[in-house]
C-alpha cells in the first residue's frame, strides 16, 4: 500500500516543504467582492493583509468544492492506494465534510480521514508527521492511530485584536456575554470539542500574552520535548520575539513562526498571535 498525505491551505505548510515532504494540498479560498482567491495559489497571507487594507467590505471564504477535491482523489490514485486527508476543524469549516463526501465518491483510492480539530500550523504538524510516517512505509490505520495520540498534547491559545470578525463569521460560540464586555480586553481564546470559545477575558496585551506564556509553561517546563509553533497575523516582529524568549528560557522546545494565512486572517483580524505546541 502506498499511502498519500493530504491537507487543506489553513495548515500553512510551505510549497517548499510540501514538496519536500510529498504533502497534496487544496485551497480554500477568500472571495473579495466578486473576486475569489484560492489561498497560498492565488493569495499569499502578505498580499492579503495588503489587500484587506484596500477594501471596502470584508471579504468571505469559502471550503473546497466537493469536485475540487475529487479532482485532487483522481490526480492521487494514479500513484497511491490510500489517502490521509487532514483537514481544519470541522467546528469552523464544511471542508471536513467536502472531504467525507469526497471520498465517498471517489473510486480507486480510499479515502482515511482526519478532523484536526484544530487550524494553522498546528493543523499542519499533523501533515507533517503523517508524510515522515508515510515515507517509512506506515499504512492509514498506523499513521492515524499517530495523529491521534499527538492531539492528546495538542493546545493552541491565541490573542485577537477584535472578536467582530469571528463574531459576524459565526466562528466563535459561547461569546455572547463575552462580546457584551468587550472594551479594552484582549481576549485569550482556543478550540474546544472542534469549536473556537473565549478562554479567558484579560485586559492588557502585554498580560494577555503574559498568561498564554504561563500556559506553555505548565507543559514546557516539564522537560519533555516540545514542538511549538508562534503565529501571527501580520505581527512577525512580534512573534520573533516570543520565539526568542521561549528558546532562550527552554532547551527542550524547537520553536517555528508561522503565520495566520487569508482564510483565518479573515476570521481573526490583523494583528492576532497564537501560540500552539504539542509533545513530541
Amino acid at each position: 500500500m502506498k499511502t498519500a498525505v493530504l491537507t487543506d491551505s489553513t495548515a500553512y505548510i510551505s510549497a517548499q516543504m510540501r514538496e519536500e515532504s510529498d504533502i497534496h494540498m487544496v485551497p480554500l479560498n477568500v472571495i473579495f467582492g466578486e473576486e475569489a482567491y484560492r489561498e497560498e495559489i492565488d493569495l499569499t497571507a502578505d498580499e492579503f493583509y495588503s489587500k484587506v487594507k484596500e477594501a471596502k467590505e470584508l471579504p468571505k471564504t469559502s471550503q473546497p468544492s466537493v469536485g475540487t477535491i475529487l479532482e485532487k482523489l483522481e490526480e492521487l490514485k494514479e500513484e497511491y492506494d490510500e489517502v490521509v486527508a487532514i483537514t481544519l476543524s470541522s467546528g469552523i469549516s464544511g471542508t471536513y465534510q467536502s472531504m467525507r463526501s469526497a471520498g465517498e465518491m471517489a473510486e480507486g483510492i480510499e479515502m482515511h480521514l482526519f478532523d484536526s480539530e484544530i487550524s494553522c500550523l498546528m493543523q499542519g504538524y499533523y501533515a507533517l508527521e503523517a508524510a515522515k510516517l508515510a515515507a517509512d512505509g506506515e499504512d492509514a490505520e498506523k499513521i492515524i492511530a499517530r495523529l491521534e495520540e499527538m492531539k492528546e498534547t495538542m493546545r493552541a491559545y491565541f490573542i485577537v485584536d477584535d472578536l467582530n470578525h469571528l463574531a459576524r463569521g459565526g466562528r466563535l460560540h459561547g461569546s455572547q456575554a463575552f462580546i457584551g464586555s468587550m472594551l479594552q480586553v484582549k481576549p485569550i481564546l482556543h478550540f474546544v470539542d472542534t469549536k473556537i470559545v473565549p478562554f479567558e477575558k484579560i485586559r492588557t496585551y502585554k498580560k494577555a500574552r503574559k498568561r498564554t506564556l504561563a500556559l506553555f509553561d505548565e507543559d514546557a517546563s516539564g522537560g519533555e520535548k516540545i514542538r511549538a509553533a508562534v503565529i501571527h497575523a501580520n505581527r512577525p516582529e512580534e512573534a520573533e520575539l516570543w520565539k526568542e524568549e521561549i528558546e532562550k528560557q527552554y532547551s527542550n522546545v524547537a520553536v517555528t513562526v508561522s503565520y495566520f494565512g487569508p482564510v483565518i486572517g479573515t476570521h481573526l483580524g490583523e494583528g492576532a498571535l497564537g501560540l500552539g505546541w504539542y509533545k513530541e
